[in-house]
């Protein structure tokens, strides 16, 4: 893949060769590979399993962001950082919407871990064209960056009014377009069947609330695809570091989603903080625009970004655990609508 205009003019090298992509790749699909056979066999997970895997998919992106320091330098291995911490505090807000999902469709607690990985493979499959996109965007779209730009203003505003209405906090599956669109064609049984999505009753192929739990796991994906990718790219406009970023961000997602399944109901003002965190990236991405037109127009170094990002994160989990201890430990109320 070539460079982008950016990383020509900057005269900074590169990541992505053939090779390392080849690599990473392969790495990927091999530790996708690894969760289904974890899971091949339905249980309920342990907060000792789930703490192991997190620890090692941590390490793994941390360790892979040093070697990326000491081999490419400080500007991409700070870049990496940057778009990596920014991708996992989306994820986060990914995970809640999961917890909302498989609550709505009462999911047996050994099924869940299932589910999310259907999930996080889909959202890297989408995240993965998304990224082609972007980057072809950037190569031949003078007005990418200030598209991408407006694309993070609105997602933050979104977010900012979802917070205050608590629009976000609310599931009903009964208004899904793709779960109404697959009840149409099938019929549903009313028990899981394990992993199944198909089994046949009298003869006839039926699907399974399974079927339909990865179907609206799927289709929020492509939500969080459209403001996640901008985002990162408002980092690094390397190809190969956006899709690392992204990939390392989702892997560990099945266990750190039962790691932090208690926490997550009691980050009160996490929307608040990414809502933040994108309209900063969204007017460093319109400030690179007018640069590019303007000179004079002055830019946010990256490193200024991280420190933006983790005080933003830092303040929105602090005010969060005030904010649910005043309250006698409350979290945020779940509604879910079955029907």
């Amino acid at each position: 893949m070539s460079d982008s205009p950016y990383l020509a003019a900057t005269g900074l090298q590169s990541v992505g060769t053939p090779t390392l992509w080849g690599i990473t790749i392969a790495a990927v699909v091999a530790l996708l590979v690894l969760d289904f056979l974890v899971t091949r066999k339905p249980h309920e997970v342990s907060m000792r399993e789930a703490l192991g895997w997190s620890a090692f998919y941590i390490a793994l992106p941390l360790a892979f962001g040093a070697w990326i320091w000491s081999r490419f330098g400080s500007n991409q291995g700070v870049e990496y950082l940057t778009g990596y911490l920014v991708e996992k505090s989306l994820s986060v807000d990914n995970l809640f919407v999961f917890m909302l999902l498989l609550a709505a469709f009462a999911v047996p607690a050994e099924l869940a871990q299932r589910a999310l990985l259907y999930g996080i493979t889909g959202a890297l499959l989408l995240r993965a064209v998304f990224i082609a996109i972007g980057a072809a965007a950037l190569q031949t779209l003078d007005f990418a960056f200030l598209l991408f730009a407006i694309i993070l203003l609105l997602t933050a505003a979104k977010l900012l009014r979802d917070a205050v209405t608590g629009h976000e906090q609310e599931v009903d599956i009964s208004k899904m377009r793709s779960v109404r669109l697959l009840r149409k064609f099938m019929p549903v049984t009313e028990d899981y069947h394990g992993p199944r999505m198909v089994v046949r009753i009298a003869g006839r192929r039926t699907l399974t609330p399974f079927a339909l739990v990865v179907t609206a796991l799927l289709a929020t994906d492509i939500v969080f695809a459209v403001d996640s990718v901008p985002a990162v790219y408002g980092i690094t406009e390397d190809p190969y570091l956006v899709f690392a970023t992204n990939a390392f961000a989702l892997l560990g997602l099945r266990a750190l989603y039962f790691v932090l399944h208690a926490a997550l109901s009691r980050l009160v003002h996490l929307s608040y903080g990414l809502a933040i965190i994108l309209a900063f990236i969204g007017v460093k991405l319109g400030l690179h625009w007018a640069h590019g037109i303007w000179p004079g127009v002055p830019e946010i170094p990256t490193l200024a970004s991280l420190g933006v990002i983790i005080g933003v994160l830092v303040i929105v989990t602090l005010t969060s655990l005030r904010a649910t201890s005043k309250a006698g430990g409350g979290e945020k109320e779940i509604v879910v609508e079955r029907r």
